[in-house]
């Protein structure tokens, strides 16, 4: 099979002797949502092409307890958290990248208080280091002209001030980056943040994510770019109601990445 991902798990390489540069956390949207898992896939065939040696937890990765503290279940996110927190000190991980800015900001800010201290990036913020590195070249392609609008993820952005790793990215594709109104430090919520990924929203006028993506619209994109599963879920479900998907794509940044290498 030459097309098969190679995903090793953290138990294979401890049992081998070997300690990998960096642990990759799926997440569970990475995991089990199906249009996430194709943001997956593209990182790890990213990751392969940059020879970058990388493992998952596979089965012994648990949800990091972000929902259940945004919905104000503490107790359920300290028993989520330091059962992970076991897992990982336990395979003696440094590093830790996920394509989720929920886990992200999650493992970088809430975990060190129970005892997990580890360097937390990104996915963009690991890309943009590849290719400062070397590790990773990119060619514009067919993306080369292309508008795209970048939508920041409330926990990436505003959180975290990370903002710049991937629109660096984005540029480099030679793609038009063209800003929303609301963009960066005042950039506005997809809607799914803070839990409410998981249940239907509050009587109103309109919903977030409508709001939100016709200001997408509104720079007349042919793609919307995010760093978020849930960002991606709502920002779709939103050009679908727009009737706009024949149009305009929404794809994860490293999926764009992806694409452009042909991988």
């Amino acid at each position: 099979m030459e097309n098969e991902l190679k995903v090793p798990t953290m138990a294979e390489l401890f049992a081998a002797g070997q300690q990998p540069e960096v642990l990759f956390w799926v997440g569970c949207a990475g995991s089990f949502d199906d249009r996430a898992k194709k943001i997956t896939k593209a990182f790890v065939k990213i990751l392969n092409k940059a020879n970058v040696s990388f493992a998952v937890l596979g089965t012994e990765e648990s949800c990091t307890g972000d929902p259940a503290k945004r919905a104000g279940n503490e107790f359920l996110f300290q028993m989520q958290a330091v059962t992970n927190i076991e897992v990982l000190n336990a395979y003696e991980v440094k590093k830790v990248v996920t394509a989720c800015p929920h886990c992200f900001n999650t493992l970088k800010n809430e975990y060190p208080g129970l005892g997990g201290n580890y360097e937390v990036v990104h996915h963009t913020q690991f890309l943009k280091q590849l290719l400062d590195e070397g590790r990773i070249s990119m060619e514009g392609g067919q993306f080369k002209g292309k508008r795209i609008t970048f939508h920041d993820p409330c926990y990436l952005g505003r959180a975290n001030n990370v903002y710049e790793a991937p629109r660096d990215l984005i540029r480099k594709l030679d793609a038009e980056l063209v800003e929303m109104k609301n963009c960066k430090k005042r950039g506005l919520c997809c809607g799914a943040g803070g839990a409410q990924m998981f249940k239907e929203p509050e009587k109103g006028n309109k919903d977030v994510n409508i709001e939100r993506t016709e200001q997408a619209l509104e720079t007349k994109p042919e793609i919307i770019a995010a760093g978020c599963p849930f960002c991606n879920t709502m920002l779709t479900d939103g050009v679908k109601n727009k009737e706009k998907e024949s149009s305009v794509a929404v794809m994860d940044i490293a999926e764009l990445i992806a694409s452009a290498e042909d991988l």
